[in-house]
């Protein structure tokens, strides 16, 4: 064996280890959270030990996960001991203006934790394990759940909050009509929408515990434009001329995705769009956030990520075709459909 093919090996060997034993960063993180340690660093840096005073933790312990989290550059050890805020982990910040704590929190959950540990399972037989291990399929374990309920609507919502600039400014929406928001959570992407188009009106249409937490109204600028809908999307469709699936057919298997497309193409108008705004797989080998986001689909949901073949082909199953596809400054794209 040469020594290029020795060192090629050796890397192999370090990533295999590494990616083995990657469950521990999620785990780190969600430690990191729980303690508060980035609104503790907010006034500036601070030692293990006294994070671990503010976060009613261990010192050691707490010392060791920062250190192995300043690894990838969520926080940084100086020379004297004492931890950093960096780009990263200031968004783990509570009033930071891109939250994503909520959503370490939510993806780092039992929710998302346990049946990922049983990925195997759900690939030998095909669909997710979540309601044996559960009791019930996700929506209705969070229809029961209170807590579990609020910490994944928040999660989506901060989620939703770095992502609804970019969609609406790549998109050029009609001057006047209805925009559905279909799944739409608590209003964020409808009222961005309104907002940066004041000629359209728009529903939001959720089941009645999402809706009931809209934050629609709490803006004059809207007035007047908008309605909150509770009802089933597979069944109860508004009309209306541009309809909005933000992380909404990512959830469901092709079955059930043609049923929500097909009740949006039933109820639009004649020259009305379904926008799909999703992750859209691209071909090859290269990483993208849609191959990890595709897993954490498959083991809760048994949804999927689509390339831009499969989209198309749940659009003509539905009565609709293809237009484009646009991408947005972040990961996802908006895949525009029309009437077949």
């Amino acid at each position: 064996m040469s020594e290029v093919d020795r060192a090629a090996m050796g890397a192999a060997v370090r990533q295999l280890l590494g990616d083995s034993l990657g469950y521990l960063y999620s785990a780190a993180l969600r430690v990191a959270v729980r303690a508060g340690v980035a609104d503790h660093l907010a006034g500036g840096p601070l030692t293990a030990e006294q994070l671990a005073a503010l976060g009613g933790v261990q010192a050691d312990h707490l010392k060791r996960v920062l250190r192995f989290l300043a690894t990838r550059e969520v926080f940084r050890e100086d020379e004297n001991g004492a931890f950093h805020l960096t780009t990263a982990a200031g968004l783990l910040r509570s009033d930071s203006p891109l939250a994503m704590g909520s959503v370490v929190l939510l993806l780092t959950d039992e929710l998302y934790w346990l049946p990922a540990g049983r990925l195997d399972d759900t690939v030998r037989k095909g669909t997710t394990v979540f309601d044996e291990i559960f009791g019930k399929p996700l929506f209705d374990y969070l229809a029961d759940d209170e807590e579990r309920g609020r910490i994944f609507h928040t999660a989506l919502d901060d989620l939703s909050a770095t992502e609804h600039g970019g969609v609406v400014a790549s998109y050029d929406f009609p001057e006047t009509g209805t925009v559905v928001d279909v799944g739409g959570g608590r209003g964020g992407l409808l009222h961005e929408t309104l907002v940066k188009n004041p000629g359209l009106h728009g529903v939001l249409l959720d089941l009645a515990p999402v809706v009931a937490g809209h934050r629609l109204g709490a803006d004059p600028a809207i007035a007047g434009r908008w309605q909150a809908v509770a009802g089933d999307f597979f069944s109860e469709m508004p009309s209306g001329d541009v309809y909005l699936l933000k992380r909404i057919l990512h959830d469901w298997d092709d079955e059930n995705s043609v049923r929500l497309l097909r009740a949006c193409r039933n109820a639009m108008s004649s020259q009305g769009r379904v926008l799909v705004i999703d992750t859209v797989v691209p071909p090859g080998n290269d990483p993208d956030p849609s191959k990890v986001s595709d897993l954490a689909m498959m083991i809760v949901f048994d949804g999927k990520e689509r390339s831009e073949p499969e989209l198309s082909e749940l659009f003509t199953q539905a009565g609709l075709k293809l237009e484009r596809i646009i991408r947005t400054p972040g990961t996802l794209s908006i895949v525009e459909a029309s009437a077949a």
